[in-house]
């Protein structure tokens, strides 16, 4: 399938401009530069109500629509950014969305950034948020039996990890996991890497130089760096995974979801037509976004409801 229209001018741009590299920029560059690409994400949701909170030395944004005051179903979300960047002010409008559409409360995690923070500061923060929040759930007005986690892209891979971390306490389990195109595979073995990793904005150089930032000392085969090869996958909760067509990300977040179907996972996939990898913040030009978003929403809504 074709692009999408918009996408595909972000994309001729792209091309058009020498195909800059995120190896040739500083990290404070894309940081900065993450934050300007807001301004795709389309308009504000306002019917919410949001709260800046620093748990036990972790940083949380709360956000909960208007007057549900009530112990809610929970989204536990980690951001994107390749491990390098992004936070609040990255996603703010796609935590605003999915709590206004989902009627959930909605639990953004601020963890630690590379270079500054390496492994496994990430991993530590992403598994200690969401033990904080199962910890002070009455607290935070969190309902313990409908905690969904999500995650994109490198938030996806902390959000599953954070899984199977929690899973391996005994404790407790989220209800389920839902992957937007995560980074699973520091080799970047996938063909998707071969034919999608040039063109399309968010290229193998910006995926594999967060991964080098993040695991400078780590094999890129342990199985908290390239999650996609473990074989203790039983045991997790339902997990549905997004995958984009034009994104070196996509055959991995399908080959986890084939691996996780051989380990007795109860495992859903789908991927969208006509999109890149970070669409899911580019609702201001992508119908797909904007179905997604709902399609989410969606599916916590019918999950909540079982």
């Amino acid at each position: 399938m074709a692009l999408e229209p918009e996408i595909a001018n972000l994309v001729n741009d792209f091309i058009a401009t020498g195909r800059p590299s995120s190896r040739r920029q500083t990290f404070e560059e894309r940081r900065a530069g993450y934050v300007a690409s807001t301004a795709l994400a389309g308009d504000i949701e306002k019917r919410v109500n949001i709260k800046d909170v620093i748990i036990e030395n972790i940083p949380l944004r709360i956000v909960t629509p208007l007057n549900k005051d009530k112990m809610l179903p929970t989204i536990i979300y980690y951001h994107g950014g390749c491990f390098v960047s992004g936070g609040f002010s990255t996603h703010d409008n796609q935590l605003r969305q999915l709590s206004f559409l989902s009627g959930c409360r909605v639990i953004a995690v601020q963890y630690r950034l590379a270079p500054e923070h390496a492994y496994p500061a990430a991993h530590d923060d992403a598994e200690n948020a969401a033990n904080i929040i199962w910890r002070h759930s009455e607290l935070l007005g969190v309902d313990r039996n409908y905690i969904t986690f999500i995650g994109d892209s490198a938030g996806g891979h902390l959000a599953l990890i954070s899984a199977l971390r929690v899973r391996n306490t005994g404790q407790w389990l989220p209800r389920q996991l839902i992957l937007i195109y995560p980074m699973l595979d520091a080799t970047a073995s996938s063909n998707s890497y071969k034919i999608n990793g040039s063109d399309y904005v968010l290229t193998s150089d910006t995926l594999l130089s967060g991964f080098e930032a993040y695991f400078p000392n780590t094999d890129f085969t342990h199985p908290e760096a390239s999650p996609l090869f473990r074989n203790d996958f039983a045991g997790l909760p339902p997990v549905h995974i997004i995958t984009a067509e034009y994104d070196p990300l996509r055959d991995e977040g399908e080959n986890l979801f084939s691996r996780m179907i051989d380990q007795g996972v109860t495992c859903t996939a789908q991927r969208y037509l006509g999109v890149i990898h970070g669409f899911f913040q580019l609702g201001g030009i992508s119908q797909t976004a904007r179905n997604l978003m709902r399609d989410i929403c969606t599916r916590i809504c019918s999950v909540d409801k079982l």
